[in-house]
């Protein structure tokens, strides 16, 4: 709950669609920065997701500092809850709290569409810009510098059969 001394701090802001920043990564999905944690005083972000059809998504991975919700709003889109993979459509939403497994993807001939919400508003947009760099550079990366890359923002890879 925000305390009444403390909401001068937050200065509302209406910030228009043209001035979020996108990236699109190497399998053709597009993240949009709609309200990264710089413009909500660090107390959430909120991306949208636009996946291609027939993406991996990511792995299974867990944040040890920040929960991730994600709200499907367009298609279908395969998300693991930390016990199972399971089908999210228009409407569905799932809440990932720190600590806890989960990965997505879009298995589908169709595009899908959903947003993402951390919290608190860590600065994940400087690891999606990396790996759309490295997507567009062709670069291509040791295990050793993907486990590098994933620690420095917060991301580590989990076995699904590790469960959490």
């Amino acid at each position: 709950m925000t305390h009444l001394a403390d909401a001068t701090a937050a200065v509302p802001g209406f910030h228009p669609a043209t001035d979020a920043e996108e990236v699109t990564l190497g399998s053709g999905s597009v993240a949009r920065f709609v309200a990264p944690g710089r413009l909500t005083q660090g107390r959430f972000g909120l991306f949208e997701w636009r996946l291609a059809p027939h993406t991996g998504g990511t792995d299974t991975h867990l944040h040890r500092t920040f929960s991730e919700s994600f709200y499907v709003t367009a298609g279908t889109v395969r998300l693991y809850d930390g016990r199972r993979w399971v089908t999210g459509r228009p409407g569905d939403f799932l809440h990932v709290p720190e600590g806890r497994a989960h990965g997505y993807r879009n298995e589908t001939a169709d595009p899908a569409a959903m947003l993402v919400l951390f919290a608190p508003g860590a600065p994940r947009e400087a690891y999606f810009r990396e790996l759309a760099e490295i997507g567009a550079s062709g670069r291509t990366l040791s295990d050793d510098e993907w486990v590098d890359l994933w620690a420095r923002h917060d991301q580590y890879r989990v076995d699904p059969a590790d469960r959490d």
